[in-house]
């Protein structure tokens, strides 16, 4: 191994150990809690370190968004590939879709609510997140129902699950009652 592939190889290890420490931080205490100079200290390398990595928290904000994007990609894939039917399909998505928010608090934010200095929705959307929102399409095409752009279906049920996600998460909703409210976004949007 050369010494530039060594470096590169060690650079990309700091990268994940930061990205890893910030996660872990985030999860722990939240994110107004992940600050360079903390993430330093826990990391046991400079701040300037970290700025060479990442220009400070927005950056990685967005590094651990596209981290979580791939994992709730994989998720809600795993759970369609599981189900038996549409309907079955659908609600699994569903219920993978609000598990990773509730297991993943600080993971769903980066990804949904905190500036990661990431684009959503554009051509320069990271492949990550484009991803993420094609693993919910490829079961919820299927039952937007005749005449409805099964694009525009996926944002209306990915706007109501993470809208079921937030409130709940604050509180606003009982959770005891998530499932009920899956099975009425199921029933009620979809058609099968």
């Amino acid at each position: 191994m050369s010494v530039q592939e060594r470096k590169q190889r060690e650079r990309a290890e700091r990268e994940r150990l930061i990205v890893a420490t910030a996660r872990e931080l985030a999860e722990q205490q939240g994110w107004d809690a992940v600050t360079t100079r903390r993430l330093a200290e826990r990391i046991e390398y400079s701040q300037p370190v970290l700025y060479s990595h990442f220009r400070g928290k927005r950056e990685i904000i967005g590094a651990v968004a596209l981290e979580g994007a791939t994992e709730l990609a994989a998720a809600v894939r795993a759970a369609a590939s599981r189900a038996n039917g549409p309907r079955e399909r659908v609600a699994a998505l569903a219920h993978a879709y609000l598990d990773f928010a509730e297991r993943h608090p600080a993971v769903y934010d980066a990804i949904f609510q905190l500036d990661g200095g990431l684009a959503y929705a554009q051509e320069d959307t990271p492949e990550q997140l484009k991803d993420a929102f094609s693993a919910l399409l490829e079961s919820l095409g299927d039952v937007a129902g005749d005449g409805v752009h099964p694009g525009l279906f996926t944002e209306v049920f990915w706007a109501a699950l993470h809208g079921v996600a937030t409130l709940t998460r604050a509180r606003r909703l009982p959770p005891e009652d998530t499932g009920r409210r899956v099975e009425l976004l199921v029933d009620r949007l979809a058609e099968f």
